[in-house]
């Protein structure tokens, strides 16, 4: 078995031979060519465990496949190698994100111990990656439950993005499930060691919300007996998840702005800033494009946030989902409850998936965990389902003496429940059923005996 896959860049032909023969020789797949530009469709094409390039060449040069390592694939570790070695040179390709950089004329061993570091590190990462999974398999952490396509796409779309480090822009209704996507990118990231906290930017006011994100020093105002550090530093080589970013003031969106932008906190009574290394992922239920066009939300924040852009579905277009979930918190509210319940009858299964969950998964959760708490046996009934769900049921296709009601009986159904919901209200029900006021007195007459 190859000990790794490894990609061999240098214009010099003698030197990509001498290369491509010693590696080979400990046991790498190698892949070589003395082109920068050759090895860019290399890397458009697969990816490989470590990139050892020469930093300058014609065209296309060790720093732009330094950076094209790190869009396409980040996990893959780079090696630099040049003849015009500067104390200033290093530093910066390595704050760029290389693994380590050599000097011509380099010595065969210390390539070969170089490189054979750089694929010990890939082992250790991708061990403790496979380590995280099977936690989360066995003890439920971040597992998001779903057999809905559009789910799975972003799912597949938030394993490719999490080890990119780019900042992540969550949207969709309250409840969707909104912190449990950002702790899943979190997880999947290479951010996973490090702390992921949260703070939700509606429950603070202003000050007190710049005070929880930057921190303060010892004496800065009254009553700061000692150092706080704030979420951001706390946060450092970790993840931020800046829950309803919209309710933000300006002042505060300004402040955050220039945090991302310069990558440095300044604490409150602070005379220097500090430079952090933090991960955003912002979350909003609200339209952000309409409150921008009001001046309610800075529009380079937006940018700067909206790096990509995961919008979880509501629970009502994937009703698939509802059986799968209902069964998971099923499980955890009985475990926690110490009650044996373990089923949910098919009755309570059909009002279920025929609810549309204004409150979404949150909301169904709260359901059963309720069902659970009230059970007195085995099986969750409609029973103890909550009034309004269980009215439901009168608004399902039920058998009516045996035989399935027609089409004209479902319809004045309908539109009894839909006049009791409007308090009556002709113009109010016209407007749920999505008809004209004229069309409802029409067929308000039609079924006058029932409904009139």
């Amino acid at each position: 078995m190859s000990n790794g896959k490894l990609l061999i860049v240098d214009d010099e032909k003698v030197a990509v031979k001498n290369l491509e023969h010693v590696l080979k020789k400990e046991g790498y797949e190698v892949t070589a060519t003395q082109s920068g530009a050759n090895a860019l469709l290399h890397l458009d094409r697969q990816q490989f465990d470590v990139v050892l390039t020469d930093l300058r060449m014609e065209k296309v040069d060790g720093l732009q496949i330094l950076q094209k390592c790190r869009v396409s694939w980040p996990d893959t570790e780079v090696i630099l190698i040049t003849g015009y070695a500067t104390l200033e040179s290093a530093v910066e390709v390595m704050k760029q994100g290389a693994f380590y950089y050599i000097a011509k004329p380099f010595r065969l061993d210390e390539v070969r111990k170089v490189v054979a570091e750089a694929m010990q590190k890939i082992r250790l990462r991708r061990e403790n990656r496979a380590l995280r999974e099977q936690v989360e398999n066995f003890q439920g952490k971040v597992r998001i439950i779903t057999q809905d396509g559009e789910m799975q796409r972003l799912l597949d779309m938030s394993r490719q993005i999490a080890p990119t480090d780019c900042n992540v822009l969550i949207t969709g209704e309250s409840g969707t499930g909104k912190e449990l996507f950002a702790r899943y990118l979190h997880h999947h990231s290479l951010r996973a060691e490090g702390h992921f906290l949260a703070v939700n930017c509606g429950a603070f006011n202003e000050e007190l919300l710049a005070n929880e994100m930057f921190g303060h020093v010892k004496g800065s105002f009254t009553g700061a007996a000692t150092d706080k550090k704030g979420l951001l530093l706390a946060a450092d080589r970790g993840t931020l998840f800046l829950d309803e970013i919209t309710e933000m003031s300006p002042a505060m969106q300004v402040k955050l702005l220039r945090v991302i932008q310069e990558r440095e906190v300044l604490p409150l009574g602070a005379t220097a800033p500090v430079k952090v290394d933090v991960r955003f992922v912002a979350a909003t239920n609200r339209d952000m494009q309409g409150m921008m066009k009001q001046g309610e939300f800075r529009q380079d924040l937006y940018f700067r946030l909206n790096v990509v852009n995961l919008h979880i579905p509501p629970l009502s277009r994937r009703r698939e989902d509802v059986p799968l979930l209902a069964y998971h918190f099923l499980k955890k509210c009985a475990a926690r409850m110490g009650k044996p319940v373990a089923e949910i009858s098919a009755e309570t299964l059909n009002i279920l998936k025929a609810y549309d969950f204004p409150g979404n998964v949150r909301e169904l959760e709260n359901i059963i965990e309720r069902g659970v708490a009230i059970a007195t046996g085995d099986m969750i009934e409609t029973a103890y389902l909550p009034d309004d769900l269980r009215e439901l049921s009168i608004r399902t296709f039920r058998k009516k003496g045996g035989r399935l009601p027609s089409l004209e009986e479902q319809e004045r159904d309908y539109i009894r429940w839909v006049l009791q919901d409007a308090g009556g209200n002709q113009t109010l029900a016209a407007q749920i059923l999505g008809i004209d006021r004229v069309s409802l007195w029409r067929k308000l007459k039609r079924y006058q005996s029932d409904l009139l």
